[in-house]
């Protein structure tokens, strides 16, 4: 990815072309080996940072200013910090092994104070650097034409811009688990593999023995066109197949889980259940358990009433270390599923269905440490009438 971005931005090529030493890495700009000179008029080589921002596989205008970098502070021919550009200091981690010390602000004067491209704004901030490094040395050179090494390779098959302008790198680093099950991809389960799908987990399974027909076009994500429904494929291929051209890591598993194929499950780190099938789901959970799997069941009880639309949304988490709620409390019905339940007559709620398939993946990112999380709920239900969301069985309490 970092070399195809590079081969076909102009701007990066040109610096790259030029001698300088770059690399797109944590989804921001790195360039490497950029003199500068310390308070003690030392030539020391430090590292530019900056965010990328693109469309589609190359880069277009910056979208800000600054820059960060990793080093000391950088002085003037005299010693005395550069306070003309630097920001403020601390360290900090943006994931992917990227550091940094320092934040600098220099603003164009010309362009309505925003840079060209990323070439106007690397070597606008090098010079600034390297000058007086070159006082003291005057071969000091950000220029220094080493090879190029082999690209790291990436989950995702263009770069997510979303984090790095964020800065939550280090954080979604926390995300990169693994082998992600997905049981069901139905209304709620298609929802929850849109948003596992856009974090870098390295694999997500994809379990399903259904067809996509036309009344899934209305639970789902997407548009699908009536050539696509025509062909009647398999729910975890049709979906493979679509959340592939985004990702790598996709594993398509075209078929139900059941006691002949449970092993399946077993390589997964965490599964995700959006089934209503009782009597499946108590196997596949039982199975779980002794694997000492964590999971989220997800479900959604729905009537009408008057002509309206009211129900219950519910979220139950399980992890070795917080099981018994799920059984002694009944957390999870492995009950048939009740005829007198609408959603089961395929009506079309596909709102719903995203909202609890989003609520299962906040709960599955706040055990993985990315969100705050003091309340360690592992049972959440949201009531459609007055908007009550209720958490219960925290692990605090044991």
């Amino acid at each position: 990815m970092s070399q195809q971005l590079i081969n076909r931005s102009s701007d990066l090529k040109r610096l790259q072309d030029e001698g300088y030493e770059i690399e797109i890495r944590a989804n921001h700009l790195l360039v490497k080996n950029v003199p500068y000179l310390t308070s003690r008029k030392e030539v020391r080589l430090g590292v530019l940072v900056s965010t990328l921002t693109l469309a589609g596989d190359k880069t277009t205008i910056p979208d800000d200013h600054q820059t960060h970098f990793q080093g000391e502070v950088p002085c003037h021919e005299d010693g005395s910090p550069n306070g003309k550009i630097l920001n403020q200091s601390a360290r900090r981690t943006l994931g992917n092994g990227v550091e940094i010390d320092h934040s600098f602000s220099a603003r164009p004067k010309e362009n309505g104070g925003r840079y060209l491209d990323y070439y106007d704004k690397i070597t606008t901030y090098v010079a600034i650097l390297e000058g007086p490094a070159q006082t003291v040395d005057p071969s000091a050179t950000a220029k220094t034409f080493s090879v190029i090494p082999a690209e790291t390779t990436s989950i995702f098959k263009y770069v997510d811009t979303a984090s790095s302008r964020a800065a939550i790198g280090a954080v979604t680093d926390k995300l990169r688990t693994g082998k992600i099950g997905i049981i069901g991809l139905g209304g709620t389960g298609s929802y929850i593999l849109d948003q596992i799908a856009k974090t870098p987990v390295d694999e997500i399974h994809l379990f399903d023995g259904d067809l996509f027909l036309q009344h899934n076009a209305f639970r789902s994500p997407g548009a699908p066109s009536i050539d696509t429904l025509l062909k009647k494929q398999n729910k975890a291929e049709y979906f493979g197949e679509i959340y592939s051209m985004m990702r790598n890591g996709i594993v398509v598993h075209p078929y139900e889980v059941n006691s002949t194929n449970l092993d399946h499950l077993k390589e997964m780190t965490f599964v995700f259940i959006a089934i209503d099938n009782g009597p499946a789901k108590r196997t596949i959970i039982e199975a779980l358990e002794a694997w000492n799997i964590p999971f989220i069941d997800v479900g959604m009880g729905v009537y009408l009433a008057e002509d309206k639309v009211g129900g219950i949304l519910r979220v139950t988490a399980s992890s070795p270390a917080m099981r018994n709620h799920v059984h002694e409390k009944g957390r999870i019905s492995f009950g048939a599923a009740h005829e007198e339940n609408e959603y089961n007559r395929n009506i079309q709620i596909a709102d719903l269905n995203a909202l609890n398939g989003i609520l299962a993946v906040i709960k599955w990112k706040k055990m993985m440490g990315f969100y705050l999380d003091f309340e360690n709920e592992y049972f959440s239900t949201y009531t459609i009438d007055g908007n009550h969301l209720n958490n219960e069985d925290s692990d605090n309490e044991i």
